[in-house]
């Protein structure tokens, strides 16, 4: 019989869980990976070694989530707080747009794209940096059916998993199980030597980092850390600190689908990869937020 714990989620206003769902739905990466539905979101992940599945959903008027959090052995109130903080993370609940949306004002063709997404707090591409910094590795110059069907091997392989209501959801695995692998065993797996080596040095790196430094520490230095393992280039880097780690000052690096955005958003085909900066430059602080909102609804 599991155990499940309750409670709610706050959010700064203005936020609309909608606009979250809406975005999983439609995020290739993390298709198959959770459940979305009736305005709720059902995934699996690890809370310290254990894995639990929780549950958001907005039924009321009122601005916060309700939560529930299922598990094999129940959760210390340590471990619960620490569950409750991490998808709070995931979907941005604390992110306070208004000062965005300002900056909008003077933005008449970026204000199209607020208007369209109003109340969207950016939902990170996993609860971990570390499966985001996974991801940038494997996709890299890779057709997403098959950097899906790696990620999916990886974590049927290593991760765990927790059946909840019928359904079994699983999570993506910590760092220092991946750690616990040989390049050859991973090579078994995923079928890419290249990518098995740089998998391998995530892991490791990952393994030894406490994600709390990588959210708060000074940027440049978050960044150089990035840089220094072996698979993470300029694009990845900039990827995880934005989608991972919620670094919205920090722009993507020459992203396509960014840039294809910027030219419909703005109406101006000619524009360039060197464009995107001058674009982005009013909105300082909130550049990335300004990159996803564009991706998102542009």
């Amino acid at each position: 019989m599991l155990h499940v714990a309750t409670g709610t989620l706050s959010s700064v206003q203005p936020f609309d869980f909608k606009h979250s769902l809406n975005f999983l739905g439609l995020f290739k990466p993390a298709m198959g990976q959770q459940v979305i539905e009736n305005n709720t979101l059902t995934k699996a992940f690890y809370v310290a070694d254990k894995v639990v599945v929780f549950r958001a959903s907005h039924t009321t008027a009122a601005p916060q989530l309700d939560y529930a959090i299922w598990s094999e052995q129940p959760l210390t109130s340590t471990e619960q707080q620490k569950a409750v903080e991490d998808i709070s993370f995931f979907l941005s609940l604390q992110d306070d747009l208004n000062p965005f949306y300002t900056l909008a004002e003077s933005d008449p063709d970026f204000m199209q794209v607020v208007q369209k997404l109003y109340g969207y707090h950016q939902v990170k591409f996993s609860l971990t940096a570390f499966e985001n910094a996974c991801w940038a590795v494997i996709s890299q110059r890779n057709l997403m059916s098959l950097s899906f069907a790696m990620k999916a091997r990886l974590t049927e392989q290593y991760g765990g998993r927790l059946q909840v209501e019928g359904l079994t959801y699983q999570a993506f695995p910590q760092p220092h199980q991946l750690a616990l692998a040989t390049t050859d065993e991973l090579n078994q797996i995923i079928r890419n030597t290249r990518k098995a080596e740089c998998i391998n040095a995530v892991a490791q790196a990952f393994a030894n980092m406490d994600e709390m430094w990588l959210r708060e520490a000074p940027l440049e230095q978050v960044k150089k850390w990035l840089l220094s393992i072996k698979g993470i280039g300029a694009w990845s880097a900039s990827f995880v600190l934005v989608r991972g780690l919620g670094r919205v000052e920090e722009l993507p690096v020459d992203e396509k689908r960014l840039l294809e955005a910027a030219r419909r958003v703005y109406r101006r085909p000619g524009l360039t990869f060197a464009d995107i900066p001058k674009l982005a430059t009013d909105y300082g602080a909130y550049q990335g937020y300004w990159a996803h909102y564009l991706r998102a609804g542009g």
